[in-house]
C-alpha cells in the first residue's frame, strides 16, 4: 500500500498515518454501530425502548451540539429523516410507534398550520435528557482524565475530520480521476 500510494505522491508516512488512523477509525465504527451506551442507559433506567426510537427522540429534540440547530425550529417527520439519515417512511413509523406510546405527540405548525409537527410530550423529554445525562455522565467521567490542552486538541481535530468526511464522496472522483482511472485498469487485469 505505501508503495503504491508513493506512486500517486503520498508519502510513505502519511500512508502510515492514514493506515493507522483508519484502523481506529474501523474499530470506532464497530464500537458504535452496536450503540453500547444508549443499549445500556435504556437497560439501566429500565425503559421499553430501542435505540432507533431513542434515535428519533433525540431527533425531535433536536439538540444544537448534534444537529447545529438552535432547537427552536419545528421539527416534521421529514426533519427527522434528513437529522438521522434514515428513509422518510421508517421516520413516518418510528414516529407513529412513539405517539402511540406517549412519548411524542403530533402538532399543526405555528409557522405554517398546514404543517404538522412532531414534539415531545413530558414523558418523552424526560427519557431524552435522563439518557443525554448518563451518556456525559460517562463521557465526562472518561474526559475527567485529560488535561486542558488534551481536550483542546482532539476537539477541532475531529470537527476537522468530520469536515474531510462529509466532502470526501464527492472530492475523491473528482481530485483523483487519473490516480483511478490506473487502480481501474489494474483492475481489469484481474476481472477479465
Amino acid at each position: 500500500m505505501k508503495a503504491v500510494l508513493e506512486g500517486f505522491g503520498v508519502s510513505r508516512d502519511v500512508t502510515q498515518h492514514a493506515l493507522e488512523l483508519d484502523a481506529i477509525l474501523q474499530a470506532w465504527r464497530r464500537r458504535v454501530q452496536k450503540r453500547e451506551l444508549g443499549h445500556m442507559a435504556l437497560t439501566e433506567l429500565g425503559l421499553p425502548l430501542d435505540v432507533p426510537k431513542l434515535d428519533v427522540m433525540v431527533a425531535i429534540w433536536a439538540p444544537s451540539n448534534e444537529f447545529g440547530a438552535t432547537g427552536q425550529e419545528e421539527t416534521m417527520v421529514a426533519t427527522i429523516a434528513a437529522r438521522l439519515g434514515i428513509d422518510p417512511s421508517r421516520a413516518s413509523r418510528l414516529v407513529t410507534e412513539l405517539i402511540a406510546e406517549g412519548y411524542a405527540a403530533r402538532a399543526v405548525s405555528q409557522q405554517d398550520a398546514r404543517r404538522t409537527i412532531v414534539t415531545l410530550t413530558d414523558k418523552g423529554t424526560a427519557v431524552v435528557e435522563a439518557v443525554r445525562t448518563i451518556k456525559y455522565l460517562v463521557l465526562g467521567s472518561f474526559l475527567s482524565d485529560w488535561t486542558e490542552e488534551e481536550m483542546a486538541t482532539l476537539t477541532p481535530l475531529l470537527h476537522r475530520l468530520t469536515h474531510w468526511v462529509d466532502e470526501v464522496g464527492t472530492a475523491g472522483p473528482d481530485r483523483f480521476g487519473d490516480e483511478i482511472a490506473t487502480l481501474r485498469e489494474g483492475l481489469k487485469k484481474h476481472l477479465d
